[in-house]
């Protein structure tokens, strides 16, 4: 009998594979999950289009009023190529240069950029999330939004 191989959507369910691939490296580390919120998910969606627009990344700006900002991840890449698990993955991928100790002391290379998605992804006291993915003509753009935010200078991520 000939093997025969499913065709998985590469961003069908898109939040719940988005959410699961958070939280089963959350879970690796004893970190409690996250739960998705349509409030953020509808934020990141916004800023998601912005980017579509603009044609490159960038973060929102941080609004100096706001007591309890929101924390943003952020990917970019060629459009149709790339699975919801594998936008993720990036991000998770950081652990490689991240070392325990106080943020924004966590990465092996001395460079903040090389474990900030990877932080915020396993931040401790985050406990939503809430993502969106826009396409442009060649580039696809997902943000995920956290609250509580993290990457808190001088606290420990987990």
């Amino acid at each position: 009998m000939p093997l025969m191989q499913g065709n998985v959507d590469r961003i069908g369910n898109f939040e719940e594979r988005t959410l699961a691939s958070h939280n089963r490296e959350r879970a690796a580390l004893g970190i409690p999950p996250l739960r998705w919120d349509e409030d953020l998910a509808a934020d990141a969606a916004l800023w998601a289009q912005h980017l579509v627009s603009k044609g490159y990344l960038e973060h929102s700006p941080s609004d100096p009023n706001d007591w309890d900002p929101q924390g943003e991840n952020l990917w970019a890449g060629t459009a149709g190529h790339y699975s919801a698990e594998a936008m993720t993955g990036l991000w998770i991928a950081e652990k490689k240069n991240f070392k325990p100790g106080i943020f924004p002391a966590n990465s092996r290379t001395g460079n903040l950029e090389d474990v900030g998605h990877y932080t915020q992804l396993m931040w401790r006291s985050s406990g939503k999330v809430g993502c969106a993915l826009a396409q442009g003509r060649r580039d696809e753009f997902m943000v995920c939004r956290y609250s509580e935010g993290g990457n808190v200078m001088g606290e420990r991520p987990f």
